[in-house]
């Protein structure tokens, strides 16, 4: 896309900077307070525009959807982005996330396993053609991936669907699968042999 190759960073730190830290503490207590699902934060992330999302670094993109997300709940208006000064109290000031309980936190994650009761409609081994189109918002699905051959190559159970959570249409899950792709059915001849995996829930899929 013009941006030049992949350099990965030799003995890269955990945080390049201090604000960096602070900005995944903030992130983690601004979730305490309980208003998005991770499915939402992950959309206001790449509901950036553009030239914000692709010049920003990693940090700047969650602080910048972390901003967006904030104003949408009403916990930060925008002239206490623009001034840094508090105008208003929080509105969930009994949601806190004290220090002594981020270690737990962050070692329990969230799980989104969730029984259903209806069959897989796929197996491993079954040969599967990934939708080309997918409805506006938010999906799991990538571009590269889209009207592809591939083969299911694990099934996970159950699943939270992203694509509903994020817009808080209810977790509505659906059976995950693990799907491999030959690097020419993905970009072209020439891929040099490659194969990429990725995770598709079962509507992102009909059988090939």
């Amino acid at each position: 896309m013009g941006f030049g190759p992949i350099a990965p960073e030799q003995d890269e730190p955990v945080f390049h900077a201090d604000w960096e830290k602070r900005a995944l503490g903030l992130t983690l207590c601004a979730g305490a307070l309980g208003y998005w699902t991770l499915d939402e934060s992950r959309h206001a992330r790449e509901s950036l525009p553009p030239a914000t999302y692709l010049g920003a670094s990693y940090y700047e993109i969650w602080m910048r959807a972390l901003e967006a997300l904030l104003l949408r709940h009403g916990e930060v208006t925008q002239d206490e982005l623009a001034t840094g000064t508090l105008q208003q109290a929080g509105k969930r000031i009994d949601r806190k996330l004290g220090a002594e309980r981020v270690p737990a936190v962050l070692s329990s994650g969230a799980p989104v396993t969730r029984d259903r009761s209806a069959e897989p409609l796929f197996a491993v081994g079954d040969m599967v053609r990934t939708i080309r189109d997918s409805k506006a918002g938010h999906t799991r699905l990538p571009d590269y991936a889209r009207d592809k051959i591939g083969v299911i190559e694990a099934h996970h159970g159950a699943h939270v669907f992203p694509d509903s959570n994020a817009h808080g249409a209810g977790e509505q899950p659906h059976h995950l699968y693990t799907v491999l792709f030959e690097g020419d059915a993905l970009f072209g001849a020439g891929s040099g042999g490659t194969s990429v995996s990725i995770e598709a829930w079962e509507p992102y899929l009909v059988r090939a």
